[in-house]
């Protein structure tokens, strides 16, 4: 979405048991950073003080190095998930007064006072209003499980980018009416907790401040999102604890680059 500067950290908000009965139709899925291929070479052999050191030192790649900070951040993730019942993400937003805080603020008002131009131009403008559609129903799929055909084959029918640009072109665009749709489906999707957020969109005039709360709410929703799936995965690794800190251990072990042996006696 535009301009998400948000940040994710560990926080200690306990979330509600009645959220599980409202993501029947959700599931997020987390993906591993991928890391460009590089390779770095390991220099303790040139300091041996040993004049027969001639075994070559390994070559450690990149991948490997990553792999290992993966897993140790993955058992220690999993170990906090399955102890800690209080444990959760939640966003952190950038201090106000700080260079980064002043230049996000001034970045997004400068995109929405751009929309808001267009949007009251005369004739109106629509193509950045378009592509936020666009991003918002991909974002809306994206809460859906692989059974929610009905709703999926609506989503995509009634923010269908191509009619809505066919629709603007003839100035018969209804931005208003797709910004009350998506507000609509986001009120199924959601959790509980977000009705206050829902039904304060809903009360929102102003087109382009409506667009904007879309966007936060919607990653509010993500993170409630991930958190359920943490809340869901905790029984399970509870279960499964000792085991999986057997077996990624012993990843980590088989996966830790090891310096060679230094040939000769030193």
């Amino acid at each position: 979405m535009p301009f998400n500067g948000e940040k994710q950290c560990v926080g200690e908000d306990q979330p509600s048991d009645s959220d599980s009965s409202r993501f029947s139709e959700s599931m997020a899925s987390l993906s591993d950073y991928e890391c460009s291929r590089q390779s770095f070479t390991s220099d303790s052999s040139s300091k041996s003080s040993s004049p027969a050191s001639t075994s070559p030192p390994r070559v450690v790649t990149f991948d490997e190095v990553m792999a290992t900070a993966r897993n140790l951040s993955n058992l220690t993730l999993a170990h906090e998930i399955a102890v800690n019942e209080n444990f959760q993400l939640k966003q952190e937003a950038l201090p106000e007064n700080s260079l980064a805080g002043r230049v996000k603020h001034i970045v997004h008002q400068a995109f929405w006072d751009v929309l808001d131009s267009e949007l009251n131009a005369d004739p109106p403008e629509f193509e950045h209003a378009i592509k936020l559609f666009e991003e918002i129903r991909e974002i809306l799929l994206s809460f859906l499980t692989p059974g929610g055909n009905r709703l999926r084959n609506q989503i995509c029918e009634v923010l269908d980018t191509d009619l809505i640009r066919q629709q603007a072109e003839h100035s018969a665009v209804d931005i208003q009416g797709l910004a009350n749709y998506v507000i609509s489906t986001m009120g199924k999707l959601c959790a509980p907790v977000r009705d206050n957020d829902i039904r304060e969109l809903k009360a929102t005039g102003n087109i382009v401040e409506v667009l904007r709360q879309i966007f936060h709410v919607l990653d509010l929703m993500h993170m409630d999102m991930a958190n359920f799936t943490i809340m869901s995965l905790r029984p399970h690794l509870q279960r499964q604890l000792v085991e999986y800190e057997r077996s990624k251990f012993q990843e980590i072990l088989e996966e830790t680059p090891r310096k060679a042996e230094v040939a000769g006696a030193s």
